[in-house]
């Protein structure tokens, strides 16, 4: 591929640019925000130019949608998902143990980088996994030799929507290919003087892939294939490329951008009005040139017979004003399903009944629960589909993702306590319902021992049903 083909834009992705862009700087806040103040803080009709700059300098921002979106993340993952797998390929579950506890070489939990992934996703939109496989140099001749040379070890990587630039699906949905462009500066050694600029272009189709850099400024012909090759998912017949997309109507920060947009402008003028208030503005009553400066730094001069005043909307505009902050940010938490949390009119009522707070809290559980839906989901299909490639003889699931409230570990037990007093003659859900409340109090245990706990319980079952046929 040339640099012009390999470079190319998808056209949705170019229109969207501006959009991601904003996005990232909404969801940050402080800083980051504050220093691209200008394209977001709209200057006034023939407002001087000192002035604006000066309102720049004093910009500051409430963030009410980034905490909304980090308490939607860490509420879905309040409990770690839970893989289930069944089968008796105990290589597959060695490999599945290390995955859950390290899914990106880098050392991530797999709910950590779930986590991640769904916060890019109520940003953007969509967020993008690619499972890839170390590179080696020689093809492996057996299975022992994979496992062995570690050419098996399955990995995560993510890549947000700003890398993905280009892409095609087929008619049933899928991805056809795509290109996904990174940048990095490094520096090759510390007594370097300068700073490398490195960008790479991974592109992968349903059997092949290609690896190409360029360093720094270099010309079209700067441009090399690093490598290239079948890759995992070959096959599968697949692209090893997974989204995790959300719906338009549980896109977050779509949703309140622009709100949060109309909150930042008008509280910015409140401010800047309050304070110029607390400067007194002398006014010159004179018919004579007046160039004396006096005050802080600005005065008014009119002449004996002018008159000078401000025009308002009757009943305090700073009032108003008020008020309508308050109704915008009520706003940004109802748009986010989460208006009880608002902190306005609509939460400081007098004090509410447990079930009466538990109403208004359902509709922001099942928002949730759509979200847990979804993740399980993704981590099912990547999971399924990794194993396949491996040539894994294992079947898996994953539950949980589906408490979020913060009830306690009691009366749950007491939940199945009765459950399982009805006197269901069902072996099976008997062993459901301990695994369920053994991984739900256990949700911070390593991979493996979930697994040893399940094949306990699984294996008391059956020796108890053993018993009472010897019985």
């Amino acid at each position: 591929m040339t640099l012009s083909q390999i470079n190319a834009e998808h056209p949705d992705y170019t229109s969207q640019r501006a959009i991601r862009r904003k996005y990232s700087h909404l969801y940050a806040g402080g800083e980051v925000l504050k220093s691209n103040a200008n394209l977001y803080l709209t200057p006034r009709q023939k407002e001087p130019v000192d002035v604006y700059n000066e309102r720049l300098s004093r910009a500051f921002y409430e963030n009410y949608i980034g905490s909304i979106i980090d308490w939607y993340a860490s509420t879905v993952f309040r409990r770690e998902p839970i893989i289930l797998a069944e089968g008796d390929d105990d290589t597959a579950r060695r490999f599945l143990n290390i995955f859950a506890e390290d899914c990106d070489l880098k050392g991530t939990a797999i709910s950590d980088f779930f986590r991640q992934r769904l916060t890019q996703a109520l940003i953007h939109g969509v967020s993008y996994i690619a499972v890839d496989f170390p590179h080696q140099a020689q093809t492996a001749i057996s299975r022992a030799d994979e496992e062995a040379s570690g050419a098996s070890r399955g990995y995560l990587v993510e890549y947000s929507p700003d890398e993905l630039i280009n892409w095609s699906y087929d008619e049933f949905g899928n991805f056809e290919w795509v290109i996904l462009r990174t940048h990095t500066t490094t520096k090759p050694h510390p007594k370097n003087d300068k700073w490398v600029e490195q960008t790479k272009w991974l592109y992968y189709d349903k059997e092949h892939f290609a690896m190409y850099s360029q360093t720094g400024g270099s010309p079209e012909g700067g441009l090399q294939l690093i490598a290239e090759g079948r890759h995992g998912f070959w096959r599968q017949g697949r692209v090893p490329v997974f989204e995790l997309k959300l719906p338009d109507g549980l896109w977050l920060m779509n949703k309140a951008a622009l709100l949060q947009l109309e909150h930042f402008n008008k509280s910015n003028a409140l401010s800047w009005a309050l304070t110029m208030g607390l400067f007194a503005m002398p006014v010159v009553y004179s018919d004579r040139e007046w160039k004396q400066m006096v005050g802080d730094s600005y005065y008014i001069q009119l002449g004996p017979e002018d008159k000078f005043g401000w025009t308002e909307p009757e009943g305090h505009v700073f009032q108003i004003a008020s008020d309508n902050l308050a109704r915008l940010k009520e706003e940004i938490y109802r748009v986010c399903y989460l208006l009880p949390q608002a902190g306005g009119s609509f939460s400081s009522q007098a004090a509410q009944s447990g079930l009466s707070k538990q109403r208004d809290f359902a509709i922001t559980q099942e928002v949730l629960r759509v979200y847990g839906d979804l993740l399980k989901d993704t981590i099912k299909r990547i999971l399924r589909e990794t194993l396949r490639a491996r040539c894994d003889q294992l079947t898996v699931g994953v539950s949980g993702l589906d408490e979020f409230d913060i009830g306690e570990f009691s009366t749950e037990l007491a939940d199945a306590e009765r459950l399982l007093s009805l006197g269901i003659v069902s072996p099976t859900l008997r062993k459901q319902v301990f695994k369920k409340l053994a991984f739900k109090y256990l949700c911070d245990v390593r991979q493996d021992v979930k697994d040893r706990i399940a094949a306990e319980i699984d294996g008391e079952g059956h020796s108890t049903e053993h018993d009472k046929h010897d019985g």
